[in-house]
């Protein structure tokens, strides 16, 4: 894309998000993706449109470190997956690319990690909902996970305590999510031997502000 036809984009998330130089919003690539500035921001493209994210809070980081905890961890130790969590490129047909808080890659579909970032499908991702991003997880990303085909996708709720497990039912919709609070264990498809409390993710942070 060359600097005379680049605009100044106002991103949609969070709403106070500054503008940044690229292509009209709905055009982005992976080109404009890669020439963005690593400024610490997240920048995601979702159906040529770009999106942002900053720094997350302690409270976030806390809830995936548990998550890594009781999921991740042993899953690894197991040898049954890779796990990775943001910031990271996640290339899917729609999404060029997604920055997922984390995602989970069973052993035999590793080949898909290579040259620095994951290009296909994961077999899970997770995201923690932060104040200003309910919309964006669970309407934006659900219906473009979906659509590229992503088998489940998590969402954490820190202000409900709730984990909602979406999983898909046709090539391109999530069934409704199941809900899980607290004091329920939860467990995924592709790692069924492996389940948590979902209480566990949240206790004994020291900062709990969303």
């Amino acid at each position: 894309m060359s600097e005379g036809t680049k605009t100044m984009v106002t991103l949609v998330v969070p709403t106070d998000a500054p503008k940044v130089q690229g292509p009209p919003q709905g055009q982005w690539t992976r080109a404009d993706w890669d020439a963005l500035p690593d400024d610490g921001n997240r920048y995601e493209i979702i159906e040529g449109v770009l999106f942002m994210s900053t720094a997350p809070s302690v409270f976030h980081q806390y809830i995936l470190m548990q998550f890594v905890r009781f999921v991740g961890v042993p899953a690894i130790e197991q040898g049954r997956a890779q796990v990775f969590f943001s910031p990271i490129g996640v290339f899917m047909p729609g999404c060029e690319p997604v920055q997922p808080d984390l995602v989970i890659v069973l052993q035999q579909r590793a080949a898909i990690i290579h040259d620095r970032r994951i290009y296909g499908v994961p077999d899970l991702i997770v995201e923690v909902i932060s104040p200003g991003s309910r919309d964006y997880d669970e309407d934006v990303k659900l219906k473009a996970y979906a659509a590229a085909g992503v088998p489940e996708y998590a969402v954490i709720d820190p202000e409900a305590r709730q984990l909602r497990l979406y999983a898909l039912e046709s090539a391109r919709q999530y069934g409704a999510a199941r809900v899980f609070n607290e004091a329920d264990s939860a467990a995924f498809a592709c790692l069924p031997a492996i389940s948590f409390r979902v209480g566990s993710l949240f206790e004994g942070a020291p900062d709990t502000t969303l």
